[in-house]
């Protein structure tokens, strides 16, 4: 929950610097729980309420997470040495939405590159130091 809290609160847009895979997938993952959750107890609760105001609650949540959610996948690419273009990627027809998936999953460059330090270098603290850009490290 921190990995999803870290990338909303401290780096809600925040386009520069690198995001471990840790990261990007701990956020992922947390999102992926709270959409089930949110769309379990919003199934429950139907009978109750107006079914039209179901995918707005959802919409409203999708929107609040759009911006970090792209900013985490830029921080990610930088990882790797990529621009932040790479995320286009994702709307190529057929084959995009893989080679997106490969590009989040591809180890990081050891070392730092253009885009700042190595996050996994021991002297990053892992959980405050990720994804903040260079300026700040």
């Amino acid at each position: 929950m921190k990995w999803y809290l870290k990338v909303l609160i401290n780096n809600y847009a925040t386009f520069s610097g690198r995001a471990r895979r840790k990261e990007f997938w701990m956020f992922f993952l947390f999102n992926l729980i709270i959409i089930f959750g949110l769309s379990f107890l919003l199934g429950l609760i139907s009978d109750f309420i107006d079914n039209e105001i179901l995918p707005i609650i959802l919409g409203i949540y999708f929107l609040g997470i759009l911006i970090p959610y792209i900013a985490l996948a830029v921080r990610r690419l930088h990882d790797s040495g990529k621009s932040g273009g790479y995320i286009f990627v994702y709307f190529i027809p057929f084959i995009g939405g893989i080679w997106f998936l490969i590009l989040m999953a591809t180890e990081g460059d050891k070392g730092p590159n253009q885009y700042g330090p190595d996050p996994k270098s021991p002297n990053f603290d892992e959980i405050d130091d990720i994804g903040k850009p260079l300026s700040d490290n």
